[in-house]
């Protein structure tokens, strides 16, 4: 078994890529490079991209995820079905092992030797509870204009068959259950929530959640921005321009604690913008939740209908 490290990109189709780059930008990512059949986007934190757009009819096409080092891509290139370690022909190299998970979706176990950049972005400390001077002789003035993307921190995809995927993940990937939530009665899973598994290291809460639904495809992607502010600048941002779709937010999770902000693309994939969420590592003990609990909010608006019903394949 390979154990991933972390979410790598995000790999989708679009047919129109001049409007695929103006949406991300406006989301908050910058562009990689970009040629007559790809758009490659990255975030501030990292040179590597986090969001691939091929040219095509509109589709979610799969994920990539992080090994810590190239021997990993040997031992992934042994899993039946895998294919043999490749060179990854596409802006900033690397390599790779490519499998197909039980939805048909692509998953890319990927070795990128590069490092990450520093971090240029500025975050205000906040005057707050027993800190009301962290932040003295400075004022917090923003300029108006999309939310500061630093990475891409997790996907959930829909599945007709959960604990198959799931299981799929554990034993392929690695990946652990931080939390289940289930519908009814505690046999009947819906939403299972799963980590990268680096022993006594933190991680995110979630890397990657599989949800139950009628059909398969990608519920949305998740993106980490750099300070609270981030999320309302970027809801602000999206809003003026009046032209893609407020999907649900701002609120707070309950699993995860992320504060959230959904927004869809031209096509209606959703794309989040969140920040402040939890870091557990194996001392976490799983809960088992029922949806109530689970999905709900600690604050802000339900999920409407439509954000819940959501599934691009």
């Amino acid at each position: 078994m390979v154990r991933v490290t972390d979410i790598a990109y995000a790999r989708l189709r679009a047919p129109d890529l001049v409007a695929m780059e103006e949406f991300l930008t406006a989301f908050g990512l910058t562009r990689v490079d970009k040629t007559k059949t790809a758009l490659y986007m990255r975030g501030s934190s990292e040179p590597q991209h986090i969001h691939i757009t091929e040219t095509g009819e509109p589709r979610f096409k799969g994920l990539a995820f992080n090994v810590k080092s190239e021997e990993d891509l040997f031992l992934a290139s042994h899993i039946p079905g895998a294919s043999k370690v490749e060179h990854i022909d596409e802006p900033g190299g690397g390599s790779r092992v490519r499998l197909t998970e039980p939805n048909g979706y692509e998953i890319e176990i990927v070795w990128l030797d590069q490092s990450p950049q520093p971090n240029p972005s500025i975050c205000f400390p906040v005057n707050q509870g027993n800190w009301p001077y962290a932040r003295v002789g400075e004022l917090a003035h923003f300029s108006a204009g999309p939310a500061r993307v630093k990475r891409l921190g997790h996907a959930v995809i829909a599945s007709t068959k959960l604990r198959e995927t799931v299981e799929w993940f554990r034993s392929m990937l690695g990946l652990v259950m931080s939390d289940e939530v289930y519908d009814q009665a505690p046999q009947k899973v819906v939403m299972s929530f799963n980590r990268c598994d680096r022993g006594d290291a933190y991680v995110d809460h979630h890397v990657l959640g599989c949800m139950s639904a009628p059909v398969s495809g990608l519920q949305h992607l998740s993106f980490e921005v750099h300070a609270l502010d981030d999320v309302f600048l970027g809801h602000e941002h999206l809003k003026s321009l009046g032209k893609y779709e407020h999907m649900w937010g701002i609120g707070r999770h309950f699993l995860g604690s992320q504060i959230y902000d959904y927004w869809g693309d031209p096509w209606g994939r959703l794309h989040e913008h969140w920040v402040d969420g939890d870091r557990i590592n194996n001392k976490h003990k799983p809960s088992l939740l029922p949806v109530k609990v689970g999905f709900a909010s600690q604050w802000g608006e339900m999920a409407p209908k439509k954000m819940i019903e959501r599934v691009s394949p």
